[in-house]
């Protein structure tokens, strides 16, 4: 069996292949520190949105699955469609009412049903053409569904004081950028792409998780900064001393930094303007 190449590798360009890959040792766990810092704040605004018995839902960029889960177990919705570029680690937690898709949201022939609520965490930053693949997203809803979009927001990389933090990630959201697309400069627009969608009404929200020693996010920065070092390295920002220094400041007390923010924006789906879509089985019934 071929050992899979180093991380920093050059694939397509993509998340998931030059970097970030689901094949690497510890992904599923560094995919799980996002989690532990946001899921809370993720269900709190569903919940609040209205999840619940009888929704049909599809999770996009599932991940390890844990949105997922929750909205069957703790929302207890109908149903969750699942759905990611690669699939293994939802494969691995299968519970009753979660169905798994493999499938690019991106291409042209993805259309799996119509569903009370379409939610995509830390996905379409990666993606380009996300005023049409908002579009896209939206006409998935059923009459009153709702469109959930959470993206990264950079509230500290250009902005003084410099920190080892604030280089790192300077360096990171530039080779990022460079290698496989991540832009996050447009998310605070997310609100009036919705709007361009057809979605009303439409709102939106950032939460801010605390960097402290040992927390979720600080130890979901220093694990995505050892596996993107080399995007880092690239950009001539930092060097590999950088980067270390910027790991032990996050492990220490001295850490004074605001974490990249979680900006959530959704929008309902109006009534009217779905009446001519056709039924199909995954979406619910009249609301």
């Amino acid at each position: 069996m071929t050992a899979p190449p180093p991380e920093g590798t050059p694939g397509d360009g993509r998340y998931g292949e030059a970097y970030f890959r689901p094949d690497r040792a510890g992904e599923a766990e560094r995919i799980d520190f996002g989690a532990l810092a946001y899921d809370d704040l993720t269900m709190a605004r569903l919940l609040a949105l209205g999840a619940g018995p009888g929704w049909h839902c599809l999770d996009i960029g599932a991940g390890t699955g844990t949105v997922s889960h929750r909205l069957l177990g703790e929302a207890g919705v109908g149903s969750v469609l699942a759905v990611d570029r690669d699939v293994r680690f939802l494969s691995a937690r299968p519970a009753p009412g979660l169905e798994v898709l493999e499938a690019d949201i991106t291409a042209p022939g993805f259309a799996p049903g119509r569903f009370d609520l379409v939610h995509a965490r830390f996905v379409l930053m990666h993606l380009p053409e996300r005023d049409r693949l908002i579009g896209k997203l939206a006409e998935l809803l059923v009459p009153g569904g709702v469109l959930v979009l959470s993206d990264a927001v950079d509230l500290t990389s250009d902005r003084p004081p410099t920190t080892p933090y604030a280089t790192a990630m300077r360096a990171m959201w530039q080779g990022l950028r460079t290698t496989i697309g991540t832009d996050v400069s447009q998310v605070p627009s997310y609100p009036h792409l919705l709007r361009g969608a057809g979605l009303e009404p439409v709102a939106a929200e950032i939460h801010v998780p605390p960097l402290l020693p040992g927390s979720p996010i600080s130890r979901f920065w220093a694990d995505t900064w050892q596996r993107s070092r080399e995007a880092m390295l690239a950009t001539g920002l930092v060097d590999d001393a950088a980067v270390d220094e910027a790991v032990r400041y996050l492990e220490s007390t001295a850490c004074a930094a605001l974490s990249a923010g979680m900006l959530t924006a959704w929008g309902h789906r109006p009534p009217e303007t779905t009446a001519r879509s056709s039924p199909h089985p995954r979406g619910s019934g009249p609301r």
